[in-house]
């Protein structure tokens, strides 16, 4: 059964423009063996663009085949680079919303790196939600002044009170996000100068490069810098800052809850609703010349007598097999994260493998599943003395 339905906005009636029957339910759960991630439970994608909000939506998402736990593994903290656009951030919320020495609630915290930025950046106290959070991990002065709660957020927590509630790429795992916004909204009251920060995918990219690999069931909502900014004054807030971070790649918005209808657009990024129309046209055109492309590539370096590997065994890399068909072009997922290193990709099995891996292995392509992470890698691959061809998707 599929939703017709807007979950941001409540309007009827979805453009439903992009299917894909069955794809693996989970990208970033550390699965053990061959046979454990090949016959992972699947689910099916089919997405539905609100042609009144902007918002996009996996119209057959099913939230009964999530299994968030310490199992799930998607931390980035392993890549300096990212590590230093984390720290950026959160040195910079800290200051521009004058958080020094006030309270922060993180909504889908993951493993807490973030939130200890915070703290270390200035912030007084910390409180991390998320099912799949190990406090174990955490080796900061900051530490004493940070709580872990292992679990979904949700109305029961509404009792913490907090001059700040962060949440970085969860919205995007939470189909009824209407919902979870109005009960943030609802949690915040009537201070009114809590600040509400996110992080998110930005989906006019995916559509505009046709990046199916950033499509994947565990992201059920899509959103723009118009839809995004809409969805947040429906349930409630007033936007005070949106843009764009990251290569471009995700956006950034900060708001406050309103007392009264929410104040006009602050960033021209929010006037795309034409356009968010067109990309969608662009993608569902696109798509399959773009997936025979990278299986073309594929089995063309296999007939030359090439190995071929992709480097980066998280959601992307998992949706780029999944799209490959049976897998057999490509034998290993690189990662620099040791957590996941001999476990398998979840839908196609292959095993993930440390970069030092590629000194004996010694593959003649190497797909990185992010241009942002290209130099980083590119030096990887020359202090082990390995020559392959580096691409990006």
């Amino acid at each position: 059964m599929t939703l017709e339905i807007c979950l941001a906005c409540g309007a009827e009636g979805l453009r439903h423009f992009h299917e894909e029957p069955s794809v693996p339910a989970h990208s970033c759960l550390l699965l053990s063996s061959r046979d454990e991630a090949a016959n992972y439970p699947r689910g099916r994608i089919d997405l539905g663009f609100c042609a009144a909000c902007g918002f996009i939506s996996n119209t057959a998402f099913d939230a009964s085949l999530n299994e968030y736990s310490p199992k799930y593994e998607e931390t980035q903290a392993y890549s300096a680079r990212f590590q230093k656009f984390a720290r950026d951030l959160a040195r910079s919320w800290v200051a521009d919303y004058d958080l020094y020495d006030r309270s922060v609630l993180e909504i889908g915290c993951g493993k807490g790196e973030f939130l200890v930025m915070m703290c270390e950046e200035g912030a007084g106290r910390g409180i991390g939600i998320d099912p799949g959070t190990r406090p174990e991990r955490i080796d900061s002065p900051a530490a004493d002044r940070l709580t872990w709660i292992q679990d979904l957020y949700s109305d029961r927590y509404g009792f913490i009170l907090t001059d700040a509630v962060v949440s970085r790429h969860t919205l995007e795992h939470i189909a009824p996000v209407g919902d979870m916004l109005t009960t943030i909204r609802r949690s915040i009251d009537n201070r009114m100068d809590t600040v509400v920060l996110f992080e998110l995918p930005d989906v006019r990219r995916v559509l505009d490069e046709i990046a199916f690999w950033d499509i994947y069931y565990e992201h059920c909502s899509y959103f723009s810098a118009g839809s995004m900014a809409r969805a947040f004054r429906t349930a409630g807030f007033d936007v005070v800052d949106l843009d764009l971070a990251f290569d471009d790649q995700y956006l950034l918005l900060a708001a406050r809850p309103s007392a009264s209808t929410p104040r006009e657009p602050v960033s021209p990024l929010e006037d795309d609703l034409e356009a968010l129309s067109d990309s969608v046209d662009h993608f569902e055109k696109g798509y399959r010349d773009t997936v025979v492309h990278w299986r073309e590539m594929l089995r063309s370096n296999r007939a030359a007598g090439g190995r071929t590997v992709i480097w980066g065994a998280g959601s992307k890399g998992v949706s780029f097999l999944s799209a490959m068909g049976d897998g057999d072009d490509i034998e290993y997922a690189v990662d620099i994260n040791p957590h996941k290193h001999d476990m398998y990709m979840a839908g196609t099995g292959q095993r993930i493998v440390a970069p030092e891996f590629l000194t004996e292995y010694q593959p003649d392509l190497v797909i990185a599943m992010n241009p942002v992470y290209l130099d980083e890698i590119g030096y990887k691959l020359r202090s082990l003395g390995v020559e392959a061809k580096l691409v990006s998707l």
